[in-house]
């Protein structure tokens, strides 16, 4: 068995694409409590591509100072298990499952080895392997900045700026199977798809600054991080939100300035380092959207 050999993508410093190479590894083996997962599918995402580069600079605190720790790569995945640990009970060999690693990363690779009660859960019998592999991080993200960071009540107004990405088109179905009223910001060529996915109104950026209008939200959620705090004040209501996934400088000081002073606030959280038994609690409720029909996979971004 140790002899057995997969292929994967390693990491062999901080930079462009070309730090990434495909690479042969031995190929992991589970733990008494492990599941080996043979990945059907696995993404490469915005964290990810902020990953490689190594910013912000004070990520790599954790991620590694002059290169990454985890030579491979990778934390979202969906799969079937191919081999158990002896103290597995939650899973048998052929289970359909999908995840994510969290900072063991090791996700881009024919095979990972994750712990039976980590972020893991049956993959949705209605989707395909890979699209719930994006599923951890789009839709994951969306409900922890939604739900748990914003808690969006009924009636409530959101905003989804960068409406037809990976975060935005699980965020317009979010927001609105949490009773919001949604207005989504995206491209001329994608406003068909965000209306299809709920949003009561769409705003065409091309044509339309959201934050010159006269409309006021009490949550404006930034999955793309493209605008600000500053210039999306003055269209946030009294005790109005600004969600940002993507951490900057001046979203931080921003966040450490409103947590004291003014009735708006600058929110961000990595939702990566949530305890894993949360994040499981909330693969396994997104596990329920998607099957029940109320949240829907997008694939073909652009």
């Amino acid at each position: 068995m140790t002899d057995l050999k997969m292929k994967a993508i390693a990491i062999t410093g901080y930079g462009s694409p070309q730090v990434l190479q495909v690479r042969e590894f031995a190929q992991p083996q589970p733990q008494a409590d492990e599941i080996l997962v043979q990945i059907r599918a696995t993404p490469v995402t915005a964290a990810d591509t902020l990953m490689r580069r190594g910013v912000p600079s004070f990520a790599r605190l954790f991620l590694g100072w002059r290169r990454p720790k985890q030579e491979i790569p990778g934390t979202c995945f969906a799969g079937v298990v191919s081999a158990t640990g002896r103290d597995v009970r939650r899973f048998r060999v052929g289970d359909a499952v999908f995840g994510l690693t969290t900072l063991h990363f090791s996700a881009n690779a024919e095979y990972v080895c994750v712990p039976e009660d980590g972020v893991v859960v049956e993959k949705p019998t209605n989707l395909s392997f890979a699209e719930a592999a994006t599923a951890g991080d789009g839709a994951l993200t969306s409900l922890n900045f939604l739900r748990e960071l914003a808690q969006v009540r009924p009636g409530q107004k959101v905003l989804i700026n960068g409406a037809s990405g990976s975060l935005g088109t699980a965020a317009v179905q979010l927001a609105k199977h949490l009773g919001a009223e949604v207005t989504g910001v995206c491209s001329t060529r994608n406003v068909a798809l965000v209306q299809s996915l709920g949003a009561d109104a769409v705003i065409d950026y091309t044509e339309v600054d959201f934050t010159k209008t006269q409309s006021t939200y009490d949550v404006i959620f930034d999955t793309i991080g493209k605008s600000s705090f500053a210039r999306c004040q003055e269209a946030l209501r009294p005790k109005g939100q600004y969600l940002s996934p993507v951490l900057r400088l001046p979203l931080l000081l921003r966040m450490l300035w409103t947590r004291w002073w003014g009735a708006k606030r600058a929110r961000f959280a990595a939702t990566g380092l949530l305890p894993e038994p949360q994040l499981r609690a909330m693969l396994h409720d997104l596990k329920g959207l998607y099957e029940s029909g109320q949240l829907r996979a997008v694939s073909d971004l652009r």
